[in-house]
């Protein structure tokens, strides 16, 4: 499938109802508004093709950019590659769908992990807060837990959006997984209050994180 071919499915499958409410989650005007199952059933129809990926990410569409994540070779991007990718998108959905399907997927990922930690682009920390968030639950060894709590406590209140989501997320995995440091990470997240207030639907977990701590821990004993 070429390019054009690609964008003209995508344009095809465009609904103005999912446009609407990628925007109002932060996603740009360059969209189609193409529905989730619809880009996956195009992505099954293609399989793998890693150049139509790129070109379809550097068009800037939200749908084209989503559509290339699912048929991207993530071991064919160098680490440059991949962080420019990152510093490209600021719409949280996609940044979800990269960390998910290409960066945990990238062989230089813990490399970049403690690049990112390190980083003012509120993007690229975010993602390196998502692979944290892994390690905390995968393989925390050699990780320093109460030195991340100390940052956490620190920044939490004071970063981006994109950046807070992601840091609490590993405040709510250290809590879970490390019962030593449970109580510490309550009291951060009740002195913060981030997510306090967040609308959760029926059957859905808070992602306040004493809320979150004490519940998922709850589901492992």
């Amino acid at each position: 499938m070429t390019l054009t071919e690609a964008m003209s499915r995508l344009e095809a499958l465009g609904n103005e109802k999912m446009r609407a409410m990628n925007i109002k989650n932060g996603a740009g005007d360059n969209q189609f508004g193409v529905k989730m199952g619809d880009i996956r059933t195009i992505a099954k129809e293609i399989k793998v093709d890693h150049d139509l990926a790129m070109h379809l990410w550097e068009t800037g569409n939200v749908d084209a950019r989503f559509l290339a994540l699912l048929i991207i070779k993530p071991k064919q991007l160098t680490a440059d590659e991949l962080e420019e990718m990152v510093k490209s998108n600021d719409f949280a959905h996609i940044a979800d769908w990269l960390s998910s399907y290409v960066i945990k997927a990238h062989p230089e990922k813990e490399a970049l992990r403690q690049r990112w930690m390190q980083s003012d682009h509120p993007m690229l920390s975010r993602a390196g807060w998502s692979l944290t968030t892994e390690r905390i639950n995968k393989s925390p060894e050699g990780l320093d837990i109460p030195g991340l709590l100390d940052r956490i406590d620190r920044e939490l209140s004071t970063k981006p959006y994109a950046e807070q989501w992601a840091m609490n997320f590993s405040l709510i995995d250290i809590g879970i997984q490390f019962p030593e440091h449970r109580e510490r990470a309550i009291a951060i997240g009740e002195k913060h209050g981030y997510c306090r207030d967040y609308p959760t639907s029926k059957g859905c977990v808070s992602p306040f994180a004493p809320i979150a701590i004490r519940e998922l821990a709850s589901r492992q004993k």
